[in-house]
């Protein structure tokens, strides 16, 4: 047993624990597919065609691999667009540009942040039940998505209030 305790710390030097794709941060004692899903625009189907385009095992330790696969991991990520059909991507004919592209990270979030206030700003129906803070895509609403809270009866409050109320009167028989 004490003879496997170096080798484990030797493999953990080799191990980069983080690893930086874009300005996201993935694990990097994940296998490769695993960690590049963690990155927001990336599922499971992209994580695996971009290990497969990138000619890495999709199974392996993303930390363990060379600075020179990372690289060539990250650079895949980026040009995802150019590489894959059109109807992969998930940024279709850009309303501005009319670009198909393939956001990811944080232009992913900013991008979905634009379409919805402009949504707001020219009173779409569905600008109209993001601004009152409704279901926008056809849920129903008659018992669901309900912001007040519970309604029900809470036990422990009224036993705490009973029991505040049997102390005081207690105090005031003495």
């Amino acid at each position: 047993m004490s003879e496997e305790a170096p080798q484990e710390q030797e493999d953990d030097e080799d191990l980069q624990y983080f690893v930086r794709i874009g300005q996201t941060d993935l694990d990097g004692t994940k296998t490769v597919e695993r960690s590049l899903s963690e990155l927001n625009g990336v599922g499971r189907r992209t994580a695996r065609l971009i290990a497969d385009e990138a000619d890495v095992d999709r199974t392996a330790t993303f930390g363990r691999l060379d600075d020179d696969v990372i690289d060539e991991v990250v650079e895949t990520v980026e040009n995802y667009a150019e590489e894959v059909p059109d109807w992969l991507n998930n940024r279709q004919s850009d309303f501005y540009t009319g670009e198909t592209t393939h956001e990811i990270g944080n232009d992913l979030q900013l991008t979905r942040q634009h379409d919805i206030n402009r949504m707001k700003m020219i009173d779409s129906y569905k600008g109209v039940r993001h601004k009152r803070g409704q279901k926008v895509r056809g849920q129903r609403t008659k018992s669901t998505g309900r912001t007040e809270g519970t309604i029900g009866v809470n036990v422990e409050e009224i036993r705490e209030e009973q029991a505040e109320e049997a102390a005081a009167d207690e105090d005031e028989g003495e």
